[in-house]
């Protein structure tokens, strides 16, 4: 597998214990970076440690819609080092159902949870890329966000806003050292399918031109890519890695 030269960097890769996550904070670590891994399950970053025993990997358990908690966490890791990339991959499906029978607190924690998690991610960790006039921040967003999954009105809304948040952020820092990219995945076999019924998860996949899931290596090469020095002109963009299922 192609490697990109991340030696010397620090990345903060959010929901990294786990799925999409862990698989490009092991390409990361390949890559030379340094990774601090933001995730809430606990098992799950010591899991991810004990298999991944490298000096320059290290977890906080952390809750990305805690704006005060983000903020502190990025005041004690700016007070010691640099933070070069940023990684907004947490994020939860919620449940399956129609708009008119989505649970109002599940649609909150939905929307919270992916998309206003990362905007308080970008918005703490952004001044400091700022001050050091350098940055690369990829969100992780998904082919529902392009697309809209009937069943899935809360995620698909929430990675849509994800993309909207990228093309805004991307142009406002288009004057500095900073790129600012979202990748729209299609589905891949991790954990978060258990959020999923069977019938949605099945649906998913026959629109999957290339006829099989996404592989986790296949996202986070492009994620590498996009977080290395080698992307010195993209920005605001939308990288899609759906197996041939987006119509744009």
């Amino acid at each position: 597998m192609n490697k990109y030269d991340l030696t010397g960097k620090v990345a903060i890769v959010t929901g990294g214990a786990q799925g999409f996550g862990l698989a490009i904070t092991k390409k990361f670590l390949d890559s030379g970076a340094e990774v601090i891994i933001w995730d809430l399950d606990k098992t799950a970053a010591q899991k991810a440690m004990n298999e991944n025993k490298d000096k320059k990997l290290s977890y906080k358990i952390l809750d990305i819609t805690n704006f005060e908690e983000i903020q502190k966490n990025v005041k004690e890791i700016s007070e010691k080092k640099k933070i070069d990339i940023l990684v907004n991959n947490a994020g939860i499906t919620g449940k399956n159902a129609s708009v008119w029978e989505y649970p109002v607190e599940e649609w909150k924690k939905v929307l919270d949870t992916n998309l206003q998690g990362t905007f308080y991610c970008c918005k703490a960790v952004v001044p400091i890329m700022i001050k050091n006039n350098y940055g690369r921040i990829v969100n992780v967003a998904s082919i529902s966000g392009k697309e809209g999954n009937a069943n899935a009105s809360a995620y698909s809304s929430a990675k849509a806003g994800v993309i909207g948040l990228t093309k805004a952020l991307g142009k406002e820092l288009a004057n500095k050292n900073i790129a600012v990219n979202a990748v729209t995945p299609t589905t891949a076999n991790t954990r978060i399918l258990k959020q999923m019924t069977d019938k949605h998860v099945k649906f998913m996949l026959s629109k999957v031109p290339r006829n099989r899931y996404l592989e986790l290596n296949e996202l986070a090469s492009m994620v590498a890519w996009l977080s290395s020095d080698e992307n010195s002109f993209s920005t605001g963009a939308v990288f899609d890695i759906s197996g041939g299922r987006a119509t744009y």
